[in-house]
């Protein structure tokens, strides 16, 4: 196992030094899922859940999320995102949620569309919860990321 990159030598938190790596293309790739009742999706797909738009909205507010990230992950670098995506797949009792997330820089986008996945998982349940306070977020994760010293991983 490695050292941990956010705590200096003391075990002291700190941001990480990343003055001395070369700018390379990265993109992160994180998913998750919003598992609700089979009515609760028929709703959504019919487009009349009284808060407007869920999927529009949702995929609005992961991208802000993404924008944000430095904002709300007190270690995290602020990033010049080059591009940010967020689908859904709708199923019967769910709907998936993928967030991708690029940029030209000397640091990762993994918290980037962690958060933009979790926010667009959060915001389906807020606009969706008036109908279902028993939807579960789930399965959060990190799914693929590329470039940088570390390479890539791939972990579904």
């Amino acid at each position: 196992m490695s050292k941990l990159s956010h705590l200096d030598d003391k075990g002291q938190a700190h941001m990480v030094d990343v003055s001395g790596k070369e700018v390379t293309a990265r993109s992160a790739t994180a998913r998750g899922c919003v598992v609700m009742l089979p009515q609760t999706v028929a709703l959504l797909k019919a487009g009349t859940a009284s808060k407007g738009d869920v999927l529009a909205t949702a995929r609005i507010a992961g991208i802000m999320a993404a924008k944000k990230t430095a904002d709300l992950i007190p270690l995290c670098h602020p990033l010049m995102i080059s591009k940010v995506s967020v689908e859904f797949t709708v199923g019967e009792d769910r709907v998936d949620v993928e967030a991708t997330v690029k940029v030209e820089g000397k640091t990762g986008v993994e918290m980037e569309a962690l958060t933009a996945c979790t926010v667009a998982c959060l915001t389906i349940y807020d606009m969706l919860k008036a109908v279902d306070r028993g939807m579960k977020i789930t399965d959060v994760r990190l799914a693929m990321k590329t470039g940088g010293k570390s390479g890539e991983f791939r972990a579904d």
